[in-house]
């Protein structure tokens, strides 16, 4: 197959197209530049070209997926509304980039050898979570809650939320929407019936 001129920016766009799919499919030790190139059909030094190698350009991957996660759950959070709406937008957001970026939520969850402490899943759900616990926050204050209880809260729910769609993108069901009714579900009736002060029922 003859090699197809492009400018600087779509060859590069290209590459990581490929190298988006080829990691989802194999992982970071699984790919090689080898075959990133092959698929693109070009010579290993034009991927080098460009992102000086694997790490490159698969921490250009990894960080445009975390930013196209963040973004959107940042939307969703984004607008005052009801809580229990917020959380409704919230997991509803996280599903639509499970199902609209399947390949990008594959990389993410994979455990990654070159991300550094800011570069990983764990990391961007930390800042979701963070978001969620400001909202949390207000909420528990005005309810007459512990408001430093907010960050024990939002890990737990952006955990669930975030387990339940790397479930999810290997099962596809039930429906999207009905997952996202049941998580909101379990979530909101769990956080309207909160006691004061739990205990544990039985002593340790």
């Amino acid at each position: 197959m003859p090699r197809v001129r492009m400018t600087g920016k779509e060859r590069r766009q290209q590459l990581l197209d490929v190298a988006r799919s080829l990691f989802a499919e194999k992982g970071f030790d699984g790919a090689s530049i080898e075959e990133i190139a092959h698929r693109a059909n070009v010579s290993k030094p034009v991927v080098y070209e460009h992102f000086g190698g694997k790490e490159g350009v698969y921490a250009v991957v990894v960080d445009r997926e975390m930013h196209d996660l963040l973004s959107s759950m940042t939307t969703a959070l984004a607008e005052e509304a009801h809580p229990r709406l917020l959380l409704e937008r919230a997991a509803v957001a996280l599903l639509d980039y499970v199902e609209e970026s399947a390949d990008g939520f594959r990389i993410l969850v994979r455990a990654s050898p070159v991300a550094s402490s800011t570069g990983t899943f764990s990391s961007l759900l930390n800042d979701i979570a963070s978001q969620v616990e400001n909202i949390l926050g207000v909420q528990f204050s005005s309810r007459g809650y512990d408001p430093k209880l907010a960050a024990l809260y939002s890990q737990a729910l952006v955990g669930m939320v975030a387990l339940t769609g790397q479930w999810w993108l290997d099962s596809r069901k039930p429906r999207k929407a009905e997952v996202a009714a049941h998580l909101v579900n379990l979530s909101w009736n769990g956080l309207s019936h909160l006691e004061d002060a739990p205990e544990l029922r039985e002593s340790h």
